[in-house]
């Protein structure tokens, strides 16, 4: 990116590494040779899946890492990629299924490197992570329909996780994560106004544009009374992993298996967290406003939301509604190519946002709370 103040969605160069280029990299800068490996899915930085032939002396077999490239203008921050890489590695430490970096040949969690081909010597941050095993939620999410309890135990992670990284987590590079303008922080809702235009004529697009005044309204002056703390800040149904844990004769059972993507991470509050969560629970959900309740609950039973907090909650789940859909229509112009998987979301997120609009904050505040009420009852907030 060139500066968090002047970062613009448009402004991201995706690279694009062929396959090719992606196993001389692996073998350049970690030493590994590649014996498999396939493309996968991203927003604006590019990811494969490579499969790695062990050093001699090891057992046979092979290890599974992700070479994540970043974006050109992302790879200009390494202090900010360095505190997302170091609170990876804090994590794991901490017990939570988090991916850890592979060292450079030179001993480094990072390396800038130029793409051979390309003229205008544009050069991109890599890291070679640890393969966590699992499947994204997004494609259980019809056998979790029944069995809402995963969605507790997301609910309990992103507040434990918050947590640790706030209390714990005290690397130098932390700093970098006071990210004023970034465009995926909560708090900037009100800079979509900027990228509105990209929805067109869309049909919903008054119902945005109604959030957003809204949120500039209720959101933005209770800022001060909510709890700060650091946010992981992408917790999506594609970046949370689970195993199934039960038998295969059984209703199916999972666990949380792998948190991905920590490339949004920036001081934010607690509130931010679960919202972000919540709302994202929803999108494949086959009871879309009630499943937000059993994120709540579990958060709550790790960090109890203040009044304020809880008041503010139907706001921060709508405004990212409006920040997933909005950037993601405005980033899909400049990269037609990857349009499917930039609107993945907004195949049932314009119908939930548009949904929940409909029903109005009380009637789906009480849904919420009476579904997270049915777990016990609350601690007291900090």
């Amino acid at each position: 990116m060139s500066s968090e103040s002047e970062r613009q969605p448009q402004t991201l160069s995706k690279p694009a590494f062929d396959e090719k280029e992606a196993t001389e990299l692996v073998d350049r800068v970690f030493g590994l040779k590649v014996s498999w490996i396939r493309p996968l899915p991203s927003y604006d930085d590019q990811n494969f899946h490579v499969r790695v032939l062990r050093s001699k002396g090891e057992a046979e077999g092979a290890d599974e890492y992700v070479l994540k490239i970043t974006n050109s203008e992302d790879s200009q921050e390494p202090d900010l990629i360095e505190a997302q890489t170091q609170a990876m590695i804090f994590l794991s430490a901490e017990g939570f299924p988090s991916a850890t970096p592979y060292l450079t040949k030179d001993g480094n969690i990072m390396s800038l490197e130029p793409r051979g081909s390309e003229p205008d010597n544009k050069k991109y941050m890599v890291r070679l992570l640890t393969y966590l095993p699992g499947t994204p939620v997004a494609k259980v999410a019809a056998k979790l329909a029944t069995n809402p309890q995963i969605f507790y135990e997301i609910g309990k992670l992103a507040a434990s996780l918050d947590k640790a990284l706030t209390e714990k987590f005290h690397h130098p590079s932390v700093k970098s994560l006071h990210r004023g303008q970034f465009i995926w922080n909560l708090a900037n809702v009100p800079l979509l106004d900027r990228y509105i235009y990209a929805l067109g004529q869309n049909q919903y697009r008054e119902v945005v544009e109604q959030v957003i005044e809204q949120f500039k309204e209720k959101v933005i002056p209770k800022l001060s009374s909510f709890r700060a703390c650091i946010n992981h800040g992408d917790l999506n149904d594609h970046n949370i992993l689970v195993d199934c844990t039960s038998p295969s004769q059984g209703p199916p059972q999972y666990r949380v298996s792998g948190i991905l993507d920590f490339s949004d991470m920036s001081y934010g509050y607690y509130v931010f967290e679960v919202a972000i969560a919540m709302m994202y629970a929803m999108i494949e959900s086959a009871d879309p406003l009630r499943v937000g309740g059993h994120v709540l609950a579990g958060f709550e039973r790790v960090v109890p939301l203040t009044a304020a907090e809880r008041g503010a909650l139907f706001l921060l789940v709508c405004g990212r509604f409006a920040q997933s859909l909005v950037i993601a229509a405005h980033t899909a112009l400049a990269y037609p190519q990857n349009r499917d998987y930039l609107l993945v979301t907004a195949r049932t997120g314009w119908r939930h946002l548009a949904r929940m609009a409909e029903a109005g904050q009380a009637a789906v505040e009480q849904l919420w709370f009476d579904t997270a009420r049915a777990y016990g009852p609350r601690g007291d907030a900090d």
